[in-house]
Order: structure tokens, then C-alpha cells, then sequence
């Protein structure tokens, strides 16, 4: 998978830097969704544990973010930082995603209302922070793809309602206090569902 993940990464890279060789506004934006994810977990953090639900930690949580990047009338490239933390059943799990994104617009009718689509790669941090565990983090690579509508409520606001869907490489293990490792847990991927409001200065 790390091949792929470097190829979407220098693509993106590329992408941005074409962009900046054109006129461009500065943007920031707040964003929130929810989340779902896909955990793979050990045969022996099933056996041990009993086949803990770890994959609805964080499904279909909250999740905030915010932005700050460039815009042209056909495109964009921001970073974005992203926090979601959560549990369920006395597991309890925290995603960071750092990402750069590119995003190619497709002007609706008038041009106020766009779709976009693009990718996305950067760094995602999985923590584990289950109570009665040793606490235990990873930070790996994301990429992935993002598409959505665009509203343009005035020269310098938007709004945009979007998906997001990201494969990542981040693993973190559980240990009892005291005990031994029960075993590990990988983070597969993950997809959002968000609103996001954006302001052009």
C-alpha cells in the first residue's frame, strides 16, 4: 500500500504547485462531520480480549476540523487538521488526520454553485486510550479522494457539504496494566461525511 499512498502524495504535491503559478485568494474554514472506520484487528487481540467491537469506537462520531489553503476560480489546495475521539463498550479510541488536498471545481449552472473532487494525502495519528490499558499511539501515512457541492454565498463565504475517504497504514497495541500485550489493532481506512463553511480574504 505504501507505493500507492506515495503516488497520490507526489501527485498532490504536483497538483499544488500548478496552482500556485496562478492568481489565487487565501481561505480558512471549520468543517464537521462524522466518521467511520474499518480496524483490522490481531488473532490475538480477538482471542484475548474476546473480539472487542473496536471498529464502533469511532463510528459515525463527530468530527471537527479546520483549514487554510488557496483558491483559484477552478481549483484549490489547503491543509487541513482534523480531530475525532470516542468509545464504546469501555474502548476508547482518538484520530488525527494532517492533510494536504487538492481540488478541481466544475462550475453548476451559474458560477456560485460548483461540484469538486480531488485527493488528499498527509499523516494520520491513531491513539489508544481505553481505560484499565496502557495508552498507545502511531502515526502513519493517509491518502485518498474527496468530493462533494460548493456554495458560493457571496465574494468572500461558502458553504460545502462533502466526502471523504482516506486508506491508512496506522496500528497501535493494547496491553492490560501490569499485563502483557493483548495485541494489536490497524486502522484500514476511514470515511466522512461533512458540512464545512469557508471565508476568502
Amino acid at each position: 500500500m505504501k507505493p500507492t499512498l506515495n503516488r497520490i502524495a507526489l501527485a498532490t504535491l504536483l497538483s499544488c504547485a500548478a496552482v500556485g503559478t496562478q492568481a489565487a485568494d487565501s481561505f480558512v474554514g471549520l468543517s464537521w462531520g462524522q466518521t467511520s472506520n474499518n480496524i483490522q484487528k490481531s488473532s490475538a487481540l480477538n482471542a484475548n480480549l474476546n473480539d472487542p467491537k473496536l471498529d464502533k469506537a469511532i463510528h459515525d462520531s463527530g468530527t471537527w476540523g479546520v483549514r487554510a489553503g488557496q483558491q483559484t476560480a477552478d481549483s484549490r489546495y489547503y491543509a487541513t487538521y482534523e480531530n475525532v475521539s470516542d468509545s464504546h463498550g469501555g474502548y476508547k479510541l482518538r484520530l488525527q488526520n494532517l492533510l494536504g488536498s487538492y481540488d478541481l471545481f466544475v462550475p453548476l449552472g451559474d458560477n456560485n454553485t460548483k461540484l469538486f473532487g480531488g485527493v488528499s494525502a498527509g499523516l494520520v495519528k491513531l491513539e489508544q486510550e481505553s481505560r484499565g490499558f496502557s495508552r498507545d499511539s502511531d502515526i502513519g501515512y493517509a491518502a485518498g479522494l474527496q468530493a462533494g457541492i460548493l456554495q458560493e454565498l457571496n465574494r468572500n463565504t461558502s458553504i460545502e457539504a462533502g466526502y471523504r475517504y482516506l486508506r491508512s497504514n496506522a496500528s497501535t497495541e493494547m496491553a492490560p496494566h501490569g499485563a502483557a500485550k493483548a495485541g494489536s489493532l490497524d486502522l484500514h481506512s476511514s470515511s466522512q461525511v461533512y458540512l464545512g463553511a469557508n471565508y476568502a480574504f
